[in-house]
């Protein structure tokens, strides 16, 4: 279609300016307009690149590579390199920050996440949140909102669904959001008994495929309830959040607004503080080398807390607790185990410092510490456990 246009016209010395028509739109939710069985629709899809693939696992120095080789992921039976799970799970979230936590006071918690099927170059992924539950604590407290979120490709095929808690405030006299549209909410399909869509060879491709690309320490058998690894290098992060934070399309002011963070009181207050996913994601990547070269699926993470805030400048180091060895199920099971794991975040400490300094009261959770009569780890910043398939070795 062609289509001839007039030219453009300066316009604006002849139109006179009033402020009868002013619009300030706001985005997020007011506690009071999370309302449970609302469903949102996020804003904007998501399509992968294989650079973005690559440019992310590089960034938060992922060495599995099967997110970094295509012919070993090839190996393995998938289609091609997968986007890394935490690739996944940013991109999801944020997507989703325009609707659902942009005036979040906090994050409180990731529960019962889950990886249903690979992301690859070319997919296109939309995003949305359904409000489970609300609690109030009075109109002078900021309550608790629950919400699920889910990830769902081209094919309509949910890659990922998890849990949060938010801490939100009250509206009061502020402006109201932007208003859902109306009619009869859409269908969320959160998978109730979910299975994991892993390639159909897998379990024979693990039983030949090459160990030479990746390291000797990290199959099943390294592994044992009681572990403690202590991930030797840390990552400082620097001013390259900012950029990056809207790479993966995060949408909240706290993470790139210096005015309003400024703005705001108490510890958010004064530089802007990096999007936790990016921290959770830089911590997975400087453990990578010990825990997951050689796995071949994140099953997933619950009871994630970021229990302090970074901001650039800060030192990241981590630490994982093997919690539980088990077989994989079905035809996996001579070829793959799954391992649970806690996993431990720290900053402007190093991982073994950390250790020597706190001891086992680093793998209390920190919201369980005031009833135990322990003070809370400022050096702490982050705590989940993760379910990880991981290769058996193979004769």
């Amino acid at each position: 279609m062609t289509i001839k246009f007039e030219a453009q016209q300066e316009i604006a010395p002849n139109a006179e300016a009033t402020l009868d028509n002013v619009r300030h739109p706001q985005y997020g939710r007011f506690l009071e307009e999370y309302v449970p069985g609302q469903v949102f629709v996020h804003p904007r899809g998501y399509t992968f690149t294989q650079a973005q693939i690559d440019n992310f696992s590089r960034t938060f120095m992922q060495c599995n590579p099967l997110h970094l080789d295509l012919e070993y992921a090839k190996v393995h039976g998938f289609d091609g390199i997968p986007a890394s799970s935490q690739m996944v799970f940013n991109v999801i979230l944020s997507l989703g920050v325009q609707n659902d936590s942009e005036k979040v006071i906090a994050n409180l918690g990731y529960y019962d996440a889950q990886f249903l099927a690979p992301v690859y170059a070319g997919d296109t992924i939309r995003a949305m949140t359904k409000v489970i539950d609300r609690k109030e604590r009075g109109a002078d407290k900021p309550g608790i909102a629950t919400i699920r979120t889910l990830g769902v490709n081209q094919n309509d095929v949910v890659v990922l669904q998890y849990e949060r808690k938010l801490m939100v405030a009250y509206r009061g006299d502020r402006l109201p959001t932007t208003p859902l549209p109306k009619g009869e909410a859409p269908e969320f399909p959160w998978q109730e008994d979910a299975s994991v869509a892993l390639p159909n060879g897998l379990a024979t491709a693990l039983r030949d495929v090459p160990a030479s690309v990746t390291g000797w320490n990290t199959y099943a058998e390294d592994f044992s309830a009681g572990d403690i690894i202590v991930h030797n290098n840390g990552r400082t992060i620097t001013e390259e959040h900012f950029a990056l934070t809207y790479q993966v399309g995060n949408t909240h002011p706290l993470h790139y607004d210096q005015v309003f963070s400024q703005s705001l009181s108490g510890k958010m207050s004064g530089n802007p503080i990096v999007y936790g996913g990016l921290v959770f994601a830089w911590l997975e990547g400087i453990a990578s080398r010990d825990i997951t070269e050689n796995t071949v699926w994140e099953l997933g993470f619950t009871e994630g807390y970021h229990t302090q805030p970074a901001i650039a400048g800060d030192t990241v180091s981590s630490l994982s607790r093997i919690l539980k060895v088990e077989d994989a199920p079905a035809e996996l099971t001579d070829v793959a185990s799954i391992i649970t794991i806690q996993f431990i975040g720290v900053k402007n400490i190093t991982a073994a410092a950390a250790l020597e300094k706190h001891g086992t009261d680093l793998f209390i959770k920190e919201n369980s510490k005031k009833a135990l009569g322990k003070e809370k780890i400022t050096d702490k910043i982050f705590e989940i456990e993760r379910r990880l398939i991981i290769k058996k070795r193979q004769a």
